[in-house]
C-alpha cells in the first residue's frame, strides 16, 4: 500500500521547535522550571489537537508579517505529531523532576535533551521522533501506520 502524502508546512514546523528552544534555554537560564512545565502543556496539548504547539506564533505573526514564509513539502504529519507527543512527554517529566523532585541535574537533562534533538531538527533537518516513528511502523507496531515519504532515509525532510 502507498500512503497518501499530504502537505505539510514545515516552517511551522520549524517555529514551533525553535520556540521551545529558545523557551526551555531561557527556563534553564533563570532557573524557572515551571517555564518547562509550561512549554510541555503547550507541545501535548499540540499534540492533541493536530497541530504544532507554538502554531499562533506562525500563523498569527511571524507569517502574516512576512518574517517566515511557508515552505510546503508533501509530507506525512504524524510522525511530526509523534515527535512533539514525546517532546512533550519528555519535557512533562523534566518539569516534574525539577518541581516536585528536587532533582535538578535530571531534571535540567531532560529538558537539554529536548533543546538538543529540537535543534538537531532546526539545524538539519533529521527528526529524530520521525526517525523513531518509521521504525517503529518497520517494526509493524500498531498505530505507527505512515510509512516514510518513498526516496527518503527515514526522519530526514522530504525534498520539495
Amino acid at each position: 500500500m502507498v500512503d497518501q502524502l499530504r502537505k505539510v508546512d514545515h516552517s511551522v514546523l520549524k517555529v514551533n521547535q525553535a520556540v521551545i528552544i529558545i523557551l526551555l534555554i531561557a527556563a534553564f537560564v533563570v532557573n524557572v522550571p515551571w517555564i518547562v512545565a509550561a512549554v510541555s502543556l503547550i507541545m501535548l496539548i499540540g499534540t492533541a489537537i493536530a497541530r504544532p504547539g507554538f502554531f499562533f506564533i506562525y500563523t498569527g505573526l511571524l507569517k502574516p508579517l512576512g518574517i517566515v514564509k511557508p515552505h510546503v513539502l508533501a509530507d506525512n504529519p504524524e510522525p511530526h505529531r509523534f515527535a512533539q507527543g514525546f517532546g512533550g512527554v519528555v519535557s512533562a517529566a523534566s518539569a516534574a523532576i525539577l518541581l516536585l523532585g528536587g532533582s535538578t541535574v535530571v531534571g535540567w537533562a531532560l529538558a537539554w535533551l529536548v533543546v538538543v534533538l529540537a535543534a538537531l531538527n532546526v539545524f538539519t533537518g533529521l527528526c529524530a521522533g520521525c526517525f523513531v516513528y518509521y521504525w517503529l511502523n518497520r517494526l509493524n507496531v500498531p498505530g505507527f501506520s505512515r510509512n516514510a515519504p518513498q526516496g527518503t532515509f527515514p526522519g530526514m525532510k522530504p525534498q520539495l
